[in-house]
């Protein structure tokens, strides 16, 4: 799982600064995404080891972090998005899909690391 959190690292990285970029780099709160980013990277790194009882705390550290960048952006996101299917003007319609995008990122390594969790238990009972 650890390379998977550092894929995931990346590409929150990648999008964080991709609408920064895209937002002519006045915005920065667009680079929350890389900051989420930069912090599951580092999770993935250190859960590079051979102690499964630190690999198992920082990955759960890691999964608390991508859930926190499930919920906050996706509530968010989700409020603005109603808003536009309301017919209602979003005033930063680009942040909402930074937000949208961000939360199924985060959601997708939630759910990749809980079936690895469960499938590590799992094999920890059989053995």
């Amino acid at each position: 799982m650890a390379k998977t959190t550092i894929l995931f690292a990346v590409a929150l990285i990648i999008l964080g600064v991709g609408f920064f970029v895209a937002t002519g780099s006045h915005a920065p709160t667009a680079l929350i995404p890389a900051l989420f980013g930069a912090v599951l990277w580092v999770c993935g790194l250190l859960a590079r080891t051979e102690d499964s009882k630190r690999r198992m705390l920082v990955m759960h550290i890691a999964v608390t972090i991508a859930l926190l960048g499930f919920l906050f952006p996706g509530i968010r996101a989700l409020g603005d998005g109603m808003k536009m299917l309301r017919g209602q003007v979003v005033l930063r319609p680009l942040a909402m899909w930074e937000e949208a995008a961000m939360a199924v990122l985060c959601l997708i390594l939630v759910v990749l690391s809980v079936r690895s969790f469960i499938a590590a238990r799992k094999a920890r009972t059989l053995s």
